[in-house]
């Protein structure tokens, strides 16, 4: 796929970096020459200096022969012109914007082709904001991802010392949760993935990502780790977009402070929430979070622009006493040296929880989610199935006979209301929902060509 990316900024580089990785021809654009001869010499890319939105730059790009544009400046209005330039002058089939202001978001009939033509609209701050906030609602886990529509979920979490399953085989999870219906999709341990057999014990310490129906979700997390408390006190660090977004999402059912260090930010984040107590300070002021009490918080979690704010804030929220803590970092790099830490219980990199969502829409064949995990090395796939037993490879087919590429696995299947988990003798139906696990991320074309109907097919 030919494929145009304006903005080489964290999302930006992010993007280009797990599409080229996947033999697409990608080229860059943006206004910062050393920030793409950078990229340029790690990453197998074409570059192009010059104003996103300037046609005269698309062209030079190769608009005009481009299958998809990935617009994801820091400007809201630069994203929006370019995709209207690309509509306009150059017909071009997919368009993706990056908006971040709510003002434009609030109004969706402006992205259509009689306004401002935006295919999909991607907005990193929602996408984070609810990515925390499903881990707020499942104390213990480290990832929880939705599929068809909510009515499945993935769940990845650390199996503990005294944890019911712990030490024994995965076959034996049935026995545990006789009236639950769940399925291990994958195991990491010590950083390696493993692919789940009945035979396979689990250890303490491995990450162990389960699948099954929402409402079974908390009963299987239970077998493999004793049940931690609900939440109920929630301390954020940091009142930018992300930090307001969560806020409001959680007042309703939480406590929640929220620090910010700008003192007309926090006066309008005052205005702004309902029920939760805005504090002006630093996240990192020692005094500050002992008078906030911050030994009573369920859940601290660092959410500003500054990669050291929030790891310093974090490691020092959990030496004075708060339960979990949660911090946003941007660079991989820092990310790898947390994750080998106990000061921070869960890391969370923007790039990896965003790139699910564009990835979505570069996929091949009928591919309607998709979730980066283990910092992108790995990833969860929903895709659809079409056509009948002579146009498609998986349709008519049991579980045991579709031709799966090494590492991948097939966790559980939506089928219009119904959630079933992917034993071997279940027949796929034309529709059926697939969620797929991939250890390598690389064998995902081989998974592509599963879903693509025959020619056939009408």
């Amino acid at each position: 796929m030919n494929i145009l990316i304006l903005g080489a900024g964290q999302v930006g580089s992010s993007v280009a970096a797990n599409l080229a990785s996947e033999a697409n021809d990608i080229t860059l654009v943006d206004a910062k020459t050393e920030l793409l001869d950078d990229l340029r010499d790690r990453l197998d890319i074409q570059t192009v200096t010059g104003h996103a939105s300037n046609p005269r730059v698309l062209v030079q790009a190769g608009i005009e022969d481009a299958d998809m544009l990935i617009a994801v400046t820091n400007s809201d209005e630069t994203n929006m012109v370019a995709c209207q330039v690309a509509h306009t002058l150059f017909h071009t089939p997919t368009k993706i914007a990056r908006v971040r202001s709510a003002s434009y978001l609030s109004h969706r009939e402006l992205f259509s082709n009689e306004a401002v033509p935006v295919d999909v609209l991607i907005s990193p701050e929602q996408i984070i904001s609810s990515y925390v906030h499903r881990l707020i609602e499942y104390p213990g886990a480290l990832q929880v991802l939705d599929f068809a529509d909510g009515k499945v979920q993935l769940v990845g979490i650390k199996a503990y010392y005294g944890g019911p399953l712990v030490g024994h085989a995965i076959s034996t999870l049935r026995e545990h949760v006789p009236n639950v219906d769940t399925r291990v999709a994958a195991i990491y341990r010590r950083g390696r993935g493993i692919v789940p057999k009945g035979n396979c014990v689990i250890e303490a310490d491995d990450e162990v990502f389960f699948i099954a129906a929402r409402k079974d979700i908390r009963v299987v997390m239970s077998e493999l780790r004793r049940m931690e408390k609900p939440f109920k006190r929630i301390m954020l660090a940091g009142g930018g977009n992300i930090g307001m977004r969560l806020a409001q999402a959680l007042e309703g059912n939480y406590q929640v402070k929220l620090l910010e260090q700008s003192k007309n930010r926090a006066q309008f984040l005052s205005r702004e929430l309902n029920s939760s107590i805005v504090l002006l300070g630093d996240s990192a002021d020692r005094d500050l979070l002992l008078e906030e009490n911050i030994d009573q918080m369920d859940v601290f979690c660092a959410l500003t622009n500054d990669d050291e704010a929030n790891i310093l804030s974090s490691m020092l929220a959990k030496e004075l006493g708060a339960r979990k803590v949660m911090s946003l970092i941007n660079r991989p790099a820092y990310v790898d040296l947390i994750e080998n830490q106990e000061s921070i219980d869960v890391a969370i990199s923007p790039q990896q929880v965003t790139i699910g969502a564009l990835l979505t829409h570069v996929r091949r064949g009928d591919v309607v989610a998709v979730h980066a995990l283990r910092r992108g090395a790995a990833e969860a796939i929903e895709a659809v199935a079409h056509g009948d037993s002579k146009t498609s490879k998986v349709v008519g087919r049991r579980i045991d006979e579709i031709e799966l590429p090494e590492g991948a696995t097939i966790g559980a299947l939506a089928r219009g209301d119904e959630v079933l988990m992917a034993h071997h003798d279940i027949v796929i139906q034309s529709e059926d929902h697939l969620i797929l696990f991939l250890l390598d991320k690389k064998k995902i074309h081989e998974v592509e060509k599963l879903f693509q109907v025959g020619v056939t097919f009408i």
